[in-house]
């Protein structure tokens, strides 16, 4: 779900919330060793979100900010923020190149760099990996 979230509507709030819950706790912040991305630089990203990215005149960066049920890819335009809500469920990750990772939700995705020194943006895309294996549900052949 792509939306913006510049002004502060309970509208959306309540939307966000129901597909990838309420934010962490700080007690659950300091456990995780942070919740949030460093800056990702976008090389690449489906048509619905190119066309906004377009829009703007500086580099087209992102950030990730991690919830209880998936992740929120966060990006300025001009003066407005834009938010692609992704609960696990729908969530994809491919790393193309040794560089490159793809977020896939439904129809949209964004390619983010990660060049080969940046430990933080590897480590932080494993965290995420980890948190969507522990939402899966057991399987039977684990019983």
């Amino acid at each position: 779900m792509l939306i913006n979230t510049s002004h502060n509507d309970p509208e959306v709030k309540k939307k966000i919330i129901s597909e990838v819950g309420a934010p962490f706790t700080l007690k659950e912040r300091f456990k995780l060793k942070g919740v949030g991305s460093p800056k990702l630089y976008i090389t690449q990203a489906s048509i619905q979100i190119y066309n906004l990215l377009q829009l703007n005149n500086d580099l087209n960066t992102c950030n990730i900010e991690l919830r209880p049920s998936g992740i929120i890819l966060g990006f300025h335009i001009r003066l407005e923020t834009y938010a692609l809500v992704i609960p696990f469920y729908k969530l994809s990750i491919y790393k193309g190149t040794a560089d490159e990772y793809s977020i896939y939700r439904d129809n949209y995705y964004v390619k983010i760099k990660a060049s080969s020194h940046d430990k933080k943006t590897h480590s932080f895309i494993k965290k995420i990996l980890n948190l969507k294996s522990d939402q899966r549900p057991t399987a039977i052949e684990d019983l």
